[in-house]
């Protein structure tokens, strides 16, 4: 998979019909960097997921397999710069209270919500910078 390439331009990025995407910065690793992405998926959206076998899963990605066993998803939360990894019930707490602020902005369910999150293992989710950013993505 490459990386480090040039992100590109705004105006050269094509729509996508039925999804929505917008991006913030929490400041979760570095401030001012864009580290947060919300997605919206139209009402008619069928999707799939393919998780982790291991026994030992992150809270988000324990949370999305619920979330998506119950309901088809609406939006996508993604962070970048703290995996929400090996944090306990705390980390739960952390996902569950992400996923709510994206209902409560959006009028939606909190189950309607998957969240994703890379980066940094053990360190507990920073919920309040992203509940900060999150009305910008």
């Amino acid at each position: 998979m490459p990386v480090n390439l040039p992100t590109p331009e705004k105006a050269d990025l094509l729509a996508v019909a039925g999804i929505k995407l917008g991006i913030s910065s929490a400041g979760i690793k570095t401030a001012g960097k864009e580290d947060l992405v919300l997605i919206e998926l139209a009402e008619s959206t069928v999707t799939s997921a393919v998780y982790t076998q291991n026994a030992f899963c992150a809270a988000p990605v324990t949370l999305a397999k619920q979330h998506q066993q119950q309901i088809s998803p609406r939006y996508l939360l993604i962070n970048s710069g703290n995996a929400n990894a090996g944090t306990g019930e705390a980390g739960m707490q952390a996902a569950q209270a992400c996923c709510q602020s994206v209902a409560d902005l959006t009028d939606a369910e909190p189950t309607s919500v998957l969240p994703f999150s890379t980066g940094v293992i053990g360190q507990q989710l920073p919920v309040e910078k992203i509940q900060a950013a999150l009305p910008a993505a």
